[in-house]
């Protein structure tokens, strides 16, 4: 029995598309949707729409904007020596968040997956040689995600970089502020040990 007319289903469907989103979630934001006036669906969809059309990767290090190249790339003010490599734009979006970071980025587009069938042709590997090349890059931190895929990603991207004079180093990995050390899998605590420092 169809407890959902077509098109409620159709909307929940395109809804668990999106990442994170399982059925249930899917369909209360779906059940939402509906419920709120035909104005705040359609504002929705046209920000949706708008994005879509409007947002494209930066020419130089792939993040997000609406420009040929974007506002860290145009900057000034950033350190041009240093070249900070991480996954996805919202990797980037992250560290800018926190405020710390002032050099320029290379944002790949994923990271080294065999299994999925993402190797180094389908990341943006090849633009980052190209940048390191130009000479003018004295640092590249490697801040892929610490996990399989991210591993393997810094390994490689480490590997291919050596023969360019420039200095190579991947962020630290460890346990996180505010936790206990018993409730740590043993993988992030050897990684912490490694990445320990004097005080």
């Amino acid at each position: 029995m169809r407890y959902l007319s077509q098109k409620h289903e159709k909307l929940v469907e395109a809804l668990r598309k999106l990442p994170g989103i399982g059925r249930k979630t899917a369909l209360r934001l779906a059940f939402y949707l509906l419920k709120e006036g035909k104005e705040g669906a359609l504002e929705l969809a046209d920000a949706i729409k708008e994005a879509k059309e409007g947002v494209k990767f930066c020419s130089v290090c792939g993040n997000i904007t609406e420009n040929d190249v974007c506002e860290i790339c145009n900057n000034p003010s950033r350190d041009r020596s240093v070249l900070c490599v991480v996954e996805k734009p919202m990797d980037l979006y992250s560290l800018e968040k926190a405020d710390f970071y002032k050099g320029l980025y290379h944002v790949l587009g994923g990271a080294l997956s065999p299994l999925d069938g993402i190797g180094p042709e389908q990341l943006k590997i090849k633009e980052l040689i190209e940048r390191v090349k130009k000479g003018k890059i004295k640092e590249v931190v490697i801040a892929t995600n610490p996990d399989t895929e991210g591993e393997a990603t810094a390994l490689y991207i480490s590997k291919i970089l050596k023969p360019h004079s420039v200095k190579i180093t991947r962020i630290a990995t460890g346990i996180p502020m505010g936790s206990n050390i018993d409730y740590t899998d043993g993988i992030t605590l050897s990684k912490a040990f490694k990445s320990r420092g004097e005080i």
